[in-house]
This record gives structure tokens, C-alpha cells and sequence, in this order.
């Protein structure tokens, strides 16, 4: 009679101990430096990895590629990322000149030349002291401000910030006085009485409005409308620099005219200063204008001391932008395009 051959099963029995209890058995098997010397009792009360610790200075020394590093080093040399990381731009190219272009701190109100308040005191103050972490002994800074009020004690205040956390690093900047700068004014609405700043033509706007209204002058002028649908907007609840930006208005000066006169004033400051660090207190407006030509969209309202920081290589005919975590590679307008410079303490004088 044949016999069928029975298959044979896997055997799941395991003979050998664990990984990690064969590890365990190992380390216990081979004594230690420390208790192989008679001299020295082993203490178990001792920690494990204390004694292994303890046990490191006789230990032998890590090497990676000829070179002694400690473990820590070696795991992490033997472990990053083999992915080629390009020169930072810092290395490759030199900054001749930083712009920063600061928004006002909080005011009063937008009605008035009423100054700021002092929560807005304070924001100025303190963007002063950060500022003051990228300034380096006997580098030239140039302060100068729109000619307005809120602008003016906002520059005041991030020059005592500027002062203050320079002492408290151990530098000595040559920070100079504070300048009023025409070219950084705030955009204007051309009046009867001339262009003015929007802020000033409010309590002009007001007084017509009143009279048009009382009397019944009959249709109003064309600035009037523009002046009055732009302060309605903020009255609203809306953003009336939003439509400035994205709504012509004839009787407003237009944000690509701001733009070029934002340029020519760092131009000129830059050429006629030799400051290495300008810090310019100005307004949100003509900011954001700067900001949304050069990344190509809107960026958003500045908040109050928020900036735009411009960086002039040397040697070179672009720049660099910088807002909100994003930077921006320009290039120098043409200056045939610009306007003139509008500073006279700037201005060229023969003989």
C-alpha cells in the first residue's frame, strides 16, 4: 500500500531571542571599560543611561570623513539632504542702499492734521527699534518725512526708536535729522485753491458741501464729486484707496504719477545723501501704489508703521521690493520718465 506524502508546514517556532533582547543580551555580555576596572564598584542604582553617559569620555571618538565630530554630528552629516542649494542673493550681489518706506502710526483721525495718538506713538517707536537691528556702526541713516503732521511725529518717534536700540546694541550709526521731503507727500486733489493733500482738502470739501447744500448752488463742480465719493466710501465702511487705485478720477492725482515720484525721491535721496539706511514716514496710499506696481497685484493695506523695504544694488540697474514675506526684482525706472525732483533742498544750484 503507497503512502500519500504529507506536505510539510512552515515552522513558526523561533529558537533565537528578539532583536532588541539580543542586543540587550549582548551589551550586558561585553563589560565596560568602567566595570572592567576593579577599582571602580559598578553602582546599580546608577541609571543605565547615566552610566552610559559617564561612560562616553572613554569612549571612542567619532570620526566623519577624517574629521573628529561628536555623534550627534555624525548622524546628522550622514543623514541631510544631498540637494544643491544656490548662493543666497546676499552673496552673490551687494545692497549699495535700504529704502524703507513706513506707513504713518495711528492717528486721530483722517479729518484733521490732529497728530498721532499714543498707541500710535508707541508702534512708531517700536518699528524704530527694529529698524535699528539692521544698522551697523558709523553707516550713514538718512530720516525724512511727507509734509504732513502725523507723518512728521511718526519720523520723530522712529528716530528715538532708531537712537535708543542702537545704544542698546553697542553701535554708533550717523543718524541725522529729520528732513520734510516733497516727493513723498501724500497723493493730492486738485482744488480752487491748488492741489492738497486728500486729507486737507476734507475740511475744504466740507465747507462746499455745506454751502451747496444750504444755498443750492445747483451742480457741483467735478472735484467736489470726487472728493465727496471718495470720503463717502470710507464713511461706508469701504476702502476709498482701493478706488483710487482702481478707479480713475480726474480731479485725483493718479497712483502711477505717485509711483514715479516715490522713485525719484529714493533716487535723489540715495545720490545726494551717500546714507546707506533711508527711512522715510509717509502714507499708506502712495505705499501701496509702490507695492502693487512692483509685484504686479494689490497687496493689500498697509497697517499702521507697516513698510515696503526697497534694496538698491550696487552697481546695477534693478532693485529689489519687499512686503509681506514676498520679494520682488524691479528695474530702475528710466529718469527721463520721472518727474522732477520736488525737494527743493535737493535742487542744483549754479556757481
Amino acid at each position: 500500500m503507497t503512502t500519500k506524502p504529507t506536505t510539510s508546514l512552515p515552522r513558526t517556532e523561533r529558537p533565537d531571542a528578539p532583536a532588541y533582547l539580543t542586543r540587550h543580551l549582548s551589551r550586558q555580555a561585553v563589560p565596560s571599560a568602567r566595570d572592567s576596572d576593579p577599582d571602580n564598584e559598578r553602582d546599580e542604582s546608577t541609571p543605565l543611561y547615566l552610566r552610559r553617559f559617564r561612560e562616553r569620555a572613554g569612549g571612542d571618538e567619532v570620526l566623519y570623513d577624517g574629521r573628529v565630530v561628536g555623534s550627534s554630528r555624525a548622524w546628522a552629516e550622514v543623514t541631510r539632504t544631498k540637494e544643491i542649494v544656490p548662493e543666497r542673493r546676499e552673496e552673490l550681489t551687494q545692497v549699495d542702499c535700504d529704502i524703507y518706506l513706513v506707513r504713518h502710526g495711528e492717528t486721530q483721525g483722517y479729518s484733521t492734521e490732529s497728530g498721532l495718538t499714543p498707541l500710535g506713538s508707541w508702534q512708531a517707536h517700536r518699528r524704530g527699534q527694529e529698524i535699528a537691528r539692521r544698522v551697523t556702526d558709523d553707516m550713514p541713516v538718512e530720516l525724512l518725512c511727507a509734509p504732513t503732521n502725523r507723518a512728521r511725529q511718526t519720523a520723530e518717534h522712529l528716530r528715538r526708536g532708531l537712537v535708543d536700540n542702537s545704544e542698546l546694541f553697542g553701535r554708533a550709526p550717523r543718524i541725522g535729522v529729520i528732513h520734510d521731503d516733497e516727493n513723498f507727500r501724500n497723493f493730492e486733489v486738485r482744488t480752487p485753491q491748488g492741489p492738497r493733500d486728500v486729507t486737507s482738502a476734507y475740511r475744504w470739501y466740507q465747507r462746499e458741501m455745506e454751502r451747496y447744500e444750504r444755498i443750492g448752488l445747483g451742480e457741483r463742480p467735478g472735484w467736489l464729486v470726487d472728493v465727496d465719493r471718495f470720503w463717502g466710501i470710507q464713511q461706508g465702511g469701504g476702502d476709498p484707496i482701493t478706488h483710487w487705485l482702481t478707479m480713475p478720477m480726474l480731479s485725483f492725482e493718479p497712483p502711477v504719477e505717485c509711483v514715479k515720484r516715490f522713485w525719484r525721491g529714493i533716487l535723489t535721496a540715495r545720490e545726494r545723501t551717500g546714507a546707506r539706511t533711508i527711512v522715510v514716514a509717509t502714507h499708506s496710499g502712495p505705499i501701496r501704489a509702490f507695492a502693487t506696481t512692483a509685484m504686479g497685484y494689490d497687496p493689500g493695506e498697509p497697517f499702521n508703521t507697516e513698510f515696503v523695504r526697497v534694496r538698491l544694488v550696487a552697481g546695477a540697474k534693478g532693485a529689489l521690493v519687499l512686503y509681506r514675506n514676498r520679494v520682488q526684482e524691479v528695474s530702475l525706472p528710466d529718469e527721463d520718465l520721472l518727474p522732477a525732483n520736488a525737494e527743493p533742498r535737493f535742487e542744483v544750484t549754479d556757481g
